[in-house]
């Protein structure tokens, strides 16, 4: 079946933001004025189609990415829209991989809050191509051109005011398009669904003439065929205009500003025509980089049906009605329902059975998809995120993706012998959905330990393994995932003997260790030369030392942040085996960890704080109580805004606090910003208490 849809009219793009900057609603506009849905949804009233689970309807928050497509003009837009909280910015991470473009949603009050510099500088890591659109325009406080200030100082980026608004505040009504030269005047009847383009009211005729010529003056210096045609006639065309601006747009030169309302229905369709009009298509995005199936010679494939399939799959969800659905990315080729699919991490073919086009939760059956195109296969056995599909005879494997590590736990037991089967099997597909999701199982007590990266993160995989999932269980209090390192270099030997009748066993291994500046790496390194060691003993050595870091020497926790050597050692022709090298690469391990003075290091968090200046005095006190260092105080329109960074440990039950001290009118965001040390008392503290000693 052939394609419907040329490559040149498909925008892959995703709805990203710090949380409450309206992602969402901007979303629900969207696809109400694309003829998706009949009926606006709201985050607050729980009724959003993209927040279709029963933990984001109830909080009002997105908690999951969501994937949809809609068609405007003659585009089709694939949609995600991601998380705005911290605890699930891996949501972001995998969905930002497969995109070809974004929007970037700011609110016209808070600006460039944290989070929005997270996932900011995560599209920064993947070169993807952006517009700005500044929400909330009808706010009290809003203030259009300070958000821009802000993004230029805090993004380091190059905002284009495509447009400025008309009215202010609650007397916000439209916007003024400065490419051309029209305003544009939302009608409330008909929930924003129709808009008259008009002359500029003659009070904003000056500043629009300013801020036309400031378009064109950065558009001159960015694009040399703008500059010609705008030398040679002094007033470009509108085509001439927007193609400058899509150049430059593609080639991350600049970031195309536009403002509006999404909750008052003000601004979307101009955002929706600034998508097709300034982000990439497939075709024009670089051709993806792969590696041959050797892992040595680099492949190219082009946005191209003609081409061998290759696909990425970016997210695995647990459906109930289908099994497993691998959400995929297709980067070349073509796949249809009945064919085989590679796996080439793997090494494993399966039958495609269904394909499916997604909208939010609901499913829609195809037969083929496309270049460009993103889209789910129903019940893949064997897939994980960050796993390459693609056509066995032309293997292709395609980069993966980087999740953050969790800094928080709880100990989670099954209420009976007959829940501890259901609780297993419900871990491992939240596993399989989550990579910053992991399970553990501690040695020592015998408890299920799952981590993840905040209370808010765990208290939704706790929620839904109670209510989806239908485990009783009892949970225990959240518990900081610590870690340690050591503090200087030092060596360690190992030596493991076995004799009992018959062939024995025989590793002797030495290591030398050394502390690394980022405390969450490990390395490993072999400079044994000939023949010490037989090469094939050498792997076995690194998984006795990877596995002996997974419990620390000072209180059980997991050892990084160093690089280990093997030095030397020696073999038995008979007697040494994988076993044991294995073993006596764990003793080295650990007699050179006990030399290198081992030390604890907590997670440390960066935390923003938004409060009136009447309560600055109070938060100020609580926050140097838990152990706060503070970075900036910031003035805004008598709003105080506070950067500090406070140990994780130190968080717990912050947000019930902080309401209490400003009767519940501060707000705070808070993500991981590193390991670092944790005091002399603090870490005695916790290592009497993984030793049972108080």
């Amino acid at each position: 079946m052939p394609r419907k849809i040329p490559l040149n009219k498909i925008r892959n793009i995703g709805i990203m933001a710090h949380i409450d900057a309206g992602k969402t609603t901007t979303t629900e506009r969207i696809l109400y004025y694309t003829g998706i849905t009949h009926r606006m949804g709201e985050v607050d009233e729980g009724t959003a189609a993209m927040d279709w689970m029963e933990q984001e309807q109830e909080r009002g928050i997105t908690i999951t990415s969501a994937a949809t497509a809609c068609f405007w003009r003659d585009y089709r837009i694939n949609i995600i829209d991601t998380p705005g909280h911290v605890d699930f910015t891996a949501e972001v991470e995998r969905s930002l991989r497969v995109l070809d473009g974004a929007i970037a949603i700011f609110c016209a009050v808070g600006g460039v809050e944290p989070q929005t510099e997270t996932v900011w500088r995560r599209a920064d890591k993947y070169r993807i191509p952006r517009i700005a659109f500044v929400n909330k325009m009808d706010r009290i406080g809003a203030n259009y051109f300070t958000v821009i200030e802000m993004m230029k100082k805090k993004l380091q980026t190059s905002p284009l005011i495509l447009q400025l608004p008309l009215g202010k505040e609650g007397n916000f009504i439209g916007v003024i398009d400065l490419v051309e030269l029209k305003s544009i005047v939302w009608e409330d009847e008909s929930l924003g669904a129709k808009y008259y383009v008009k002359d500029i009211p003659e009070a904003y005729k000056q500043e629009a003439r300013k801020y036309r010529e400031k378009l064109f003056e950065t558009l001159s210096e960015a694009e040399d065929e703008f500059l010609e045609a705008y030398l040679q006639t002094g007033h470009p065309s509108v085509e001439q205009i927007k193609g400058a601006i899509r150049q430059s747009t593609l080639k991350a030169r600049i970031i195309p500003v536009l403002c509006g309302a999404a909750f008052k229905n003000k601004g979307v369709q101009p955002l929706l025509d600034a998508v097709a009009d300034y982000l990439p298509s497939p075709s024009d995005i670089p051709p993806i980089k792969g590696y041959s199936s050797d892992g040595k010679h680099i492949e190219v494939r082009e946005a191209n049906d003609d081409q061998p399939f290759s696909a990425l799959v970016f997210k695995i969800l647990s459906d109930p009605y289908v099994g497993n659905l691998s959400f995929f990315r297709v980067y070349s080729g073509s796949l249809k329902v009945g064919t085989n699919v590679y796996n080439i991490n793997r090494n494993k073919e399966e039958r495609i059975g269904r394909l499916l086009k997604m909208h939010a939760n609901k499913r829609e059956d195809i037969k083929e998809v496309f270049a460009g195109d993103i889209a789910a296969i129903a019940g893949l056995k064997e897939v994980a995120t960050g796993e390459t599909l693609c056509d066995k005879k032309h293997p292709l494997m395609l980069e993966s993706m980087d999740f953050p590590t969790p800094v928080i736990s709880v100990a989670i037991e099954a209420k009976s012998k007959a829940e501890q089967d259901k609780l297993a099997i419900a871990l491992n597909k939240l596993m399989q959905e989550d990579p910053t999701f992991k399970v553990k199982l501690d040695k020592e007590t015998g408890q299920t330990i799952i981590s993840g990266m905040g209370e808010l993160h765990l208290e939704i995989i706790v929620d839904r393994l109670l209510r989806e999932f239908k485990v009783k269980a009892n949970v225990g209090k959240p518990q900081v995932a610590y870690r340690e390192t050591i503090r200087r270099a030092a060596e360690g030997e190992g030596k493991f003997i076995r004799q009992s009748g018959g062939r024995g066993q025989y590793g002797h291994v030495k290591i030398y260790i050394e502390p690394l500046a980022n405390r969450r790496q490990f390395m490993f390194q072999s400079k044994l030369s000939g023949g010490v060691i037989p090469k094939e003993f050498i792997s076995a050595i690194k998984i006795g030392i990877t596995e002996s870091m997974s419990v620390g020497i000072l209180a059980g926790y997991q050892v990084s942040g160093l690089k280990a050597t093997l030095t030397g050692g020696s073999y038995h022709e008979v007697d040494s085996s994988d076993i044991a090298f294995k073993v006596a690469a764990s003793m080295a391990f650990t007699d050179a960890v006990k030399k290198a003075e081992p030390l604890l290091l907590e997670p440390i968090m960066r935390v923003e704080v938004v409060s009136p200046e009447e309560y600055m005095g109070d938060i100020l006190n609580d926050l140097n109580s838990r152990r706060a260092k503070i970075e900036e105080l910031e003035s805004r329109d008598g709003i105080q805004i506070i950067r500090t960074l406070v140990p994780l440990s130190e968080m717990f039950g912050y947000a019930t606090d902080l309401r209490s001290l400003s009767q519940g009118r501060a707000v705070y965001s808070m993500h991981f910003k590193s390991y670092q040390e944790a005091p002399k008392n603090i870490a005695q503290q916790i290592v009497s208490r993984s030793r049972g000693i108080y």
